[in-house]
């Protein structure tokens, strides 16, 4: 008789504990299973997110690549646009802009334009990334080609830890002080893009040393 009430007591103690944390458990279980398949649903969306970025890169890229079509540059535009528009927080989107840019400054020649898409695509960027360097060094040269001197020299000065880039921004550096009839601060800048050069030594680097009146073992 003993175990039989006890086993009662038992049943009952469940029956009251359920009573009372039934309902809680019933609700810490149902957000469990919320999250766990909201994260389902999050990260699917984020790969389809993704997967239609890369497509419209992907479209960006062949119609960048066949000059023939007579609206090639007009579906560059539009798609980076998208890209813009759509895909802001991707990689793509910064990639697309640079694309945008160079069609820009070197197919149209309008260094205004190029310079409003690099400055986009720098905004996303990370400034401490490798990827930064590359757009710094395409929107100082897009303001170089349309005379904007000092923030051309603004983009250069505020780069982060340069590596490898040091001697481009070095020679773009001489370039702008050049043109700003600066010689002396270019000849100087010229010089250190040569001594940062890792590679061999530039031709034209030499030419604007030379013409300088620096000579190759200065």
């Amino acid at each position: 008789m003993a175990e039989i009430r006890t086993d009662e007591e038992q049943v009952e103690a469940i029956k009251q504990w359920w009573k009372k944390n039934g309902s809680s458990l019933l609700i810490g279980i149902a957000a469990a299973l919320a999250i766990v398949f909201g994260w389902q649903a999050w990260q699917n969306q984020q790969m389809q997110h993704r997967t239609e970025a890369a497509s419209e890169f992907a479209n960006l890229i062949n119609a960048y690549g066949d000059a023939s079509q007579e609206d090639s540059a007009e579906t560059v535009a539009f798609v980076a646009e998208t890209l813009r528009e759509d895909y802001s927080d991707s990689a793509y989107a910064i990639y697309g802009s640079l694309i945008l840019a160079k069609q820009q400054l070197m197919d149209q020649g309008d260094a205004e334009a190029a310079i409003a898409t690099l400055e986009w695509a720098n905004s996303k960027a990370d400034p401490s990334g490798p990827l930064s360097l590359v757009i710094r060094s395409r929107l100082a040269r897009a303001q170089f080609d349309a005379q904007q001197y000092d923030a051309a020299l603004s983009t250069i000065e505020s780069a982060q830890e340069a590596g490898s880039f040091d001697a481009i921004f070095s020679e773009l550096r001489g370039d702008i002080l050049l043109a700003q009839g600066n010689t002396d601060e270019a000849r100087k800048a010229y010089v250190s893009a040569r001594e940062q050069s890792s590679a061999q030594r530039s031709g034209v680097l030499e030419l604007k040393l030379a013409d300088l009146g620096v000579g190759g073992g200065a």
